[in-house]
């Protein structure tokens, strides 16, 4: 039902009895200092792509690169701990995994989910006149980037790891019944290139207005002193080209800033807006699909 041809969240096989799988996967290496907390945020990111389809997350398959040599197993066992927690907590059962010795460690799963297959939500049914709902406020790149520098306050990274943690269960699980006609999750590429993704499949442009996007408090302090990471420059670069502003760059360049287990992006109907935003915390409206190909910001 999805393959890799619309660069959706995850891929959806359909069982023939009126059921979805959804299959996806995401493995990182360490964002933040605690191995515990580095394992819940990995668990939240994977689980995040089943709930930006509308599904349920049912089994996963745990991975881990480490350095056996360089780092002791003590610690893998803390991220491990926080993975699984996570895990429990989304009553995502792991039934194995794989680990592999590697000079640099990295963490992460297969999550596989189930949806009805008519009730599954892709990133490509997006129309004129949707409202743009985004459902964690951003700056999570620019943090883990003061974090790594030893820039970053820490009760604004405690924050942070609480917002990454933090899973889109609620989120995904109104699609549907708001009458969702398109989601995605916000990571790597940004609020703006994941939008952008969403915009190439279904065929439509899209307007935010740059003052009605959440961010964390403290993030444009820590973006002007300079914490900016190489993967959210390289989405500054790709963007620029399907961009429309008159708003100076600084103002927008949060909503390029690569994200760890951010929220999902959601196209509505107008009339299904504030239903969806009243039942999922923390959701804000941000803007409308429109006709055209472009991304205006205003």
């Amino acid at each position: 039902m999805v393959g890799v041809a619309t660069g959706d969240d995850a891929g959806v096989y359909a069982l023939g009895d009126g059921r979805a799988l959804i299959q996806t996967m995401d493995i990182f290496t360490p964002v933040v200092d605690s191995p515990r907390d580095w394992g819940r945020i990995a668990a939240a990111n994977a689980l995040s792509d089943v709930y930006a389809m509308g599904g349920t997350p049912m089994t996963a398959l745990q991975y881990l690169a480490w350095p056996r040599d360089e780092l002791p197993f003590e610690v893998a066992s803390e991220v491990v701990d926080g993975g699984m927690t996570v895990m429990a907590e989304a009553r995502c059962t792991v039934v194995g995994g794989h680990s592999i010795d590697s000079p640099e460690p990295t963490y992460g799963f297969a999550v596989t989910g189930i949806a009805p297959a008519g009730r599954v939500v892709t990133n490509s049914g997006a129309r004129p006149g949707d409202v743009l709902v985004l459902t964690k406020p951003l700056g999570m790149g620019i943090i883990t980037t003061a974090i790594k520098r030893g820039e970053c306050p820490p009760s604004l990274a405690e924050e942070a790891i609480e917002l990454m943690v933090l899973l889109n269960e609620a989120a995904g699980s109104a699609l549907v019944d708001h009458q969702a006609t398109a989601a995605t999750d916000v990571t790597g590429f940004g609020l703006l290139g994941h939008l952008r993704e969403i915009c190439r499949a279904s065929g439509v442009g899209a307007e935010i207005e740059v003052g009605s996007v959440p961010l964390l408090t403290g993030v444009m302090a820590l973006l002007e002193k300079g914490m900016w990471a190489g993967g959210s420059q390289r989405n500054f670069e790709s963007i620029q080209q399907d961009v429309v502003t008159e708003v100076e760059v600084m103002a927008w360049k949060p909503l390029i800033d690569a994200q760890t287990s951010g929220g999902l992006l959601v196209a509505l109907p107008p009339q299904s807006a504030p239903g969806y935003v009243a039942v999922v915390p923390r959701a804000v409206v941000i803007g409308a699909v429109t006709e055209g190909t472009s991304i205006r910001l205003s």
